[in-house]
């Protein structure tokens, strides 16, 4: 057996992800083979990866914790996922696969079933691995959901893997979040946490001496090292939808693209290599917000929950703004769900979203959806029809889009053609997620809209080079040494 070390969180959003990802880079860079794995992830951004028969689906998070590793992302290392939709609960995806969906008191009842599935996924990646390392979902605070627990404590007990406990100092509180969750835990859980490690410091990190001598003397645990702000991280994809409330909405001066975020939007990180790109200033409007006055270019994101998602866009009042856009020559794209809006209908017959059973779309391309059980996932090496350059990305989706305006398609995958263009060339939709990643083709269709990328940017490049300066920064500040004796 690999050895392996779980890291939870006092809380969400503190870091979990990002530390897993760049503790699996550093450990790489010593030459382990390294595997992630996460038991229970609740997710919209869902990435393909490798099934036992085809291609399956893993949280986002994962699949840049693979990158991280340098291996091919696996099913295996997210063998639950769950992807919450309105009225119906979450999509429940076991080891790749679409299991059903539940509501939470449901899903309460069924992890204890759900175990083995998680144990026989852990087993297959611990198998390959020189060491594994975990990442816990929430918080194991939240001793209210420890029975049946597969997230945090109860696969830990199960696997007999020591706890790193992750607490974050820039939402303050840090030492009544690490003492407390000391404290409320039972004894088995309490005694699986062997440290701890405080993330997102600003500042002279040895200002923070005597706290660490507090929880430490509270709870009885060591301390693995506080690890700085690290300004490499934000150029790494977000897995969690917290993160766009952290966003700006105040934004620079530049070309302006902008993206409404709806309730239950997915993959919002194919907008990253936008956002990454100098001179773009791209803004996610959500809910109460006005749609701005200035706009170079809108896109509308995936969805969990398309007829859901189109109903919230009308209410927000954004529906007007954006087709005033488009026949003014505006440029709009939609990729996946975003793409069925784009459409003059949304149809679904077997109630697979929901109680509305169709729905208007904006009617800015000739097409229209109809929303199936069978569900796409796979991956691709496409081409872009309209400007000839190679393409990269994925495809998830539920659901199979057809008219006129397809006879113009976006995507060509070696003669299988995907997505519409509308005939004034300036609507289009696809369901290719990672369509942004392309450089040449993020870069020609800035072009195409008046706005000179700079052509030495590569956006992948960008993410290997944070992973690297994160590892970097992890083995300078954290005691990596120990958290390696710990593991075994």
């Amino acid at each position: 057996m690999a050895r392996a070390l779980m890291f939870q969180g006092t809380g969400s959003d503190v870091g979990k992800t990002v530390l897993v990802a760049g503790l699996c880079r550093a450990l790489k860079k010593r030459g382990l083979k390294v595997m992630p794995f996460k038991p229970q992830n609740m997710s919209n951004n869902a990435a393909v990866a490798q099934a036992d028969d085809g291609q399956g689906e893993i949280g986002r998070g994962q699949w840049l914790q693979a990158l991280a590793c340098g291996v091919e992302p696996s099913v295996h290392m997210n063998p639950v996922l769950l992807k919450p939709q309105s009225q119906i609960g979450s999509q429940v995806v076991v080891q790749g696969k679409v299991w059903g969906n539940a509501k939470a008191r449901e899903y309460l009842a069924l992890k204890p079933k759900l175990m083995t599935a998680v144990m026989e996924s852990y087993e297959r990646v611990n198998a390959e691995a020189d060491i594994v390392l975990v990442e816990g979902a929430g918080s194991p605070a939240e001793i209210n959901l420890r029975e049946g627990d597969i997230a945090n404590m109860g696969f830990a007990t199960e696997a007999k893997v020591p706890v790193v406990l992750i607490g974050d100092i820039d939402r303050g509180g840090v030492i009544a979040s690490i003492v407390g969750t000391h404290t409320i835990l039972p004894d088995e859980d309490r005694a699986t946490i062997a440290g701890y490690l405080i993330n997102k410091f600003r500042g002279d990190i040895s200002l923070f001496d005597d706290g660490l001598k507090l929880i430490t003397q509270f709870s009885g645990w060591p301390s693995f090292g506080i690890l700085p702000w690290v300004d490499a991280i934000k150029r790494l994809p977000a897995e969690d939808s917290v993160a766009l409330d952290k966003l700006d909405g105040a934004l620079p001066e530049g070309f302006r693209i902008v993206v409404p975020a709806m309730g239950k939007i997915a993959n919002f990180d194919d907008f990253d290599p936008l956002r990454a790109e100098p001179g773009v200033a791209l803004q996610f409007i959500r809910k109460g917000d006005a749609f701005p006055d200035k706009v170079d270019m809108v896109v509308l994101p995936g969805s969990k929950s398309t007829i859901a998602d189109m109903i919230e866009l009308r209410e927000n009042g954004w529906e007007q703004p954006i087709k005033e856009f488009a026949s003014k020559g505006g440029v709009v794209i939609g990729v996946c769900g975003g793409y069925q809006m784009l459409g003059k209908k949304i149809s679904d017959p077997k109630g697979l979203e929901g109680d509305v059973p169709e729905i208007e779309g904006l009617g800015l391309l000739n097409v229209e959806t109809d929303l199936l059980p069978e569900k796409t996932v796979q991956t691709f090496e496409p081409a872009s029809c309209e400007f000839g350059c190679e393409l990269t990305g994925y495809e998830i989706h539920m659901g199979y889009t057809d008219g006129p305006d397809c006879a113009r398609a976006m995507v060509n995958f070696d003669g299988r053609f995907d997505g519409a263009i509308n005939a004034a060339g300036n609507v289009r939709g696809c369901y290719l997620h990672g369509l942004f990643g392309s450089d040449a083709y993020r870069k020609a269709l800035l072009k195409q809209c008046g706005f000179e990328a700079d052509e030495t940017m590569s956006y992948s490049a960008s993410v290997e080079q944070a992973l690297d300066e994160l590892a970097s920064a992890m083995e300078e500040h954290l005691d990596i040494d120990g958290l390696l004796r710990l593991a075994g």
